[in-house]
């Protein structure tokens, strides 16, 4: 069971009457472990082409953190998932039930609100059933997507450094945090010296313009013939928001897994060990289940026979978070071309302002894949607020392996 807490920075943390501000939120708190209030704030900008959207003068405001929330109320969850132009389907609460229905996590989300009348919400889940310095709290945990902060308004350097304090200040034996790539230089600039950092990459597609400039402007000439062609071979292409076509998608799920373990020179059984561990049959149900039509799995065919296929998720953005296909089959029709242009024309359709296609790695055929739709790379990091070095321990742990097994990042 989780106990819905609030910390009031001028009076302390408690469980007590609402606020006449926010009937929704407790009045009173119990003492903050760390004073939020005598922060000193680097107002520095950095030099970073990804802060393109954050204003200027924003970067240089003093702010104060008044109240955190959690578990966070839903209806002002929602709220700001609905006002937030950069939120991502994986921030919803839907999202966050679907994960701690499947594993053991519960909601440990957080809201914050700011003397400026600023509001963060922040998804984040704790291991359900750990005394809490040995708590485990995640946004999100691997392979379930991306959290951080949506809010109402812009986000400033000095409001992250707060959330930072925050999340520092609890007793949690580590705390991660992977945010939306696109605000990458923010959360960079906001990060405390100490934090784990660990470098990502991942693409986005602006869909400014709708799919007709998207088409005419991004997708590459290449990109353009090689869909044409594979409409000429009679590759068709279909969706659904039941779970339907989950079955279909896994079947060639399975398949890309054995064509990846030996592109990567890793062996089989190790490799569907790990699928089966971060992305299990079960997960894809769920999901199905829990975001209904927000979820849509696509699948091309080709003369009764499935050959490729995509995972995405629709919300204010869109977000495709798995991808398969059978590439013998799927390689000569150009099959994956036209199920990346049916995707991305669904986003577009549906009003999407960008179209996430996730992490990349240091991968640079699949970078190069991305890029030909229009996608441009996001560099951005994980950060781990950590007592111990989990994370430090457990990237070593796994180089140590990819060494022994002669491991290839593909």
């Amino acid at each position: 069971m989780v106990r819905k807490m609030t910390h009031d920075i001028n009076q302390g943390l408690s469980e007590g009457p609402t606020s006449p501000q926010h009937p929704l939120l407790p009045a009173n708190a119990f003492q903050a472990r760390a004073s939020l209030d005598k922060l000193r704030l680097d107002n520095r900008r950095p030099n970073d082409p990804t802060l393109n959207d954050f204003k200027q003068n924003e970067l240089t405001k003093k702010v104060r953190l008044t109240k955190v929330t959690s578990p966070a109320p839903r209806a002002l969850w929602r709220e700001l998932l609905r006002a937030d132009p950069e939120a991502l389907p994986t921030q919803s609460p839907e999202w966050l039930d679907c994960l701690c229905a499947l594993e053991r996590y519960e909601d440990a989300s957080r809201f914050y609100t700011f003397e400026d009348g600023q509001h963060l919400l922040l998804p984040l889940v704790t291991r359900r059933g750990l005394p809490s310095a040995l708590s485990v709290q995640s946004s999100f945990p691997h392979a379930w997507g991306m959290g951080g902060v949506i809010s109402r308004g812009e986000v400033t350097k000095e409001h992250l450094v707060a959330v930072f304090a925050d999340l520092a200040a609890t007793p949690s034996l580590s705390v991660s945090l992977l945010p939306n790539p696109r605000h990458g230089a923010l959360w960079r600039a906001a990060a405390p010296t100490g934090v784990t950092r660990i470098p990502r990459r991942a693409h986005v597609i602006d869909l400014e313009g709708g799919f007709e400039k998207v088409w005419a402007e991004r997708f590459s000439k290449n990109t353009r013939t090689a869909v044409r062609k594979a409409e000429r071979l009679g590759v068709e292409v279909e969706s659904d928001t039941t779970g339907r076509l989950v079955p279909i998608f896994y079947g060639l799920y399975r398949r890309s897994i054995d064509r990846w373990a030996e592109q990567q020179r890793e062996p089989r059984w190790l490799a569907h060990r790990r699928a089966n561990w971060r992305d299990p049959f079960d997960k894809l149900e769920h999901i199905a289940e829990y975001l209904g039509a927000s979820s849509r799995v696509w699948v091309a065919w080709h003369r009764g026979q499935p050959v490729a296929a995509s995972l995405m998720l629709i919300g204010t953005n869109s977000d495709e978070i798995m991808g398969a296909m059978d590439k013998p089959l799927a390689a000569p029709l150009n099959a994956n071309d036209l199920l990346q242009k049916a995707v991305i024309e669904d986003a577009c359709r549906a009003g999407c302002r960008y179209h996430h296609l996730g992490e990349s790695g240091a991968s640079v055929g699949l970078a190069r894949f991305k890029e030909r739709f229009g996608a441009q790379a996001y560099p951005y990091e994980e950060y781990c607020l950590e007592r111990f070095p989990v994370s430090k321990l457990d990237i070593g742990l796994r180089s140590v392996i990819k060494r022994v097994i002669g491991f290839k990042d593909a």
